[in-house]
């Protein structure tokens, strides 16, 4: 069984394990906290030094050529400082943080564009935030604990869960990555490539299509248009059979543009919707096809279009590859969602990896928020579930 599910992460929180109450017994917690914010002062004067040092000489050679390559390097450099930070956390106070995504260089771009990537990523400029405000919190931290380790031992459990509580807080909020926007972002970049990349391939195709089927048919028909006017006074008879081979010419042409056309986009998709239009390709297929279409109404025209070629590719999977003998295909809205479930009673065994066109149909369908689900085992039956965003159709 193979099955490609969304990289989409529900939070590193999500799988954060529940903290133990503070009790009057010190428990493994408790001393884990202790450890925690008497390392602060120390840790927190490191970091201090690094940005202030880092800082003000990047700062100010940022008139010459030096000190941009500095500040750059600087910001890599608090990177590391904000992962070390991360990995304390997560093994003294039980905050699960997940790691920034690295910084996103274009290949070739040269030095100038790495170096302006890097001086305007967030993370490093908000881990040298940490590490600047960390010193008077590491002080406080520092000396509220170790009074309170032999003054006010008896509430001491309480008072280093509330400390370590503001440095949940400032963890979260500054070393997490937060960039769950810089993290659509460049799924959404990635996205594009992949949209353009096949826009590119279906214009490539469809240019290819004209060239050696169309085109080639009606030059191959004004030809023999020409030869049937030149024998049309010497050889009548010649010229009325040239003419009737070219009205069949003329025939096939209109079904090669027919099927071209279809395949950008079906006239009876834009007339009727997705229930004739599956409908249409099932009774293309050379499987036996059920068709359900359960849509309150129409969706956006985009959608439309992506779910009719979603089901036509993998139907024409199911005629050239199951060896099936029948075949369903079931539409239906769930809240802003629409879904799709293809299945056939074949062989099976079919894979992402198998050159079977399923893996460019996931990117497809995951450029635009989508999600492509396999389930294929060896001997079968093979199912496939995809999803789509709902947009409605405007009005007019």
């Amino acid at each position: 069984m193979t099955e490609s599910t969304p990289s989409h992460d529900t939070g590193a929180r999500d799988r954060e394990e529940p903290l133990p109450p503070a009790c009057l017994a010190f428990g493994t917690q408790t001393w884990k906290e202790i450890a925690y914010l008497l390392a602060n002062l120390p840790l927190a004067v490191l970091g201090f030094v690094y940005v202030s040092v880092w800082l003000y000489t990047g700062a100010g050679l940022a008139v010459t050529v030096i000190g941009l390559p500095l500040l750059a390097g600087g910001l890599m450099g608090a990177r590391l400082l904000g992962r070390w930070e991360r990995a304390r956390a997560r093994a003294l106070l039980r905050v699960r943080v997940e790691e920034p995504s690295p910084i996103r260089h274009s290949s070739g771009a040269g030095f100038f564009p790495w170096l302006w990537t890097t001086l305007k990523d967030p993370v490093g400029w908000r881990t040298a935030l940490y590490s600047f405000m960390r010193l008077p919190w590491g002080v406080l931290t520092f000396a509220v604990t170790l009074v309170s380790f032999f003054v006010l031992w008896p509430v001491l459990p309480w008072i280093v869960r509330g400390l370590t509580n503001a440095d949940r807080a400032m963890v979260r909020g500054l070393l997490s990555p937060s960039d769950e926007l810089e993290r659509r972002i460049a799924e959404l970049e990635t996205d594009r490539g992949v949209v353009v990349d096949t826009a590119a391939a279906d214009l490539r195709r469809i240019e290819r299509d004209l060239h050696d089927g169309a085109q080639a048919r009606l030059v191959a028909l004004a030809m023999d248009l020409g030869l049937a006017k030149e024998k049309l006074l010497e050889d009548p008879d010649a010229a009325a059979r040239m003419v009737d081979e070219a009205h069949g010419e003329v025939k096939l042409a209109l079904q090669e543009l027919r099927d071209l056309a279809r395949g950008i986009h079906p006239a009876v998709l834009t007339d009727r919707g997705l229930d004739a239009a599956l409908s249409s390709l099932a009774a293309r297929c050379t499987v036996p096809v059920k068709v359900t279409v359960d849509l309150p109404t129409r969706p956006a025209p985009a959608i439309e279009g992506i779910a009719y070629f979603t089901v036509s590719e993998l139907l024409q999977n199911i005629s050239k590859h199951s060896g099936a003998r029948s075949a369903s295909v079931d539409l239906w809205r769930a809240d802003d969602r629409l879904l799709m479930q293809i299945r056939d009673d074949g062989r099976g065994g079919a894979r992402l990896d198998g050159g079977s066109g399923l893996a460019g149909l996931a990117e497809r369908l995951t450029a635009v928020d989508g999600l492509f689900v396999l389930d294929s085992p060896e001997g079968g039956p093979t199912s496939v579930t995809a999803e789509l965003p709902w947009r409605d159709r405007a009005d007019g």
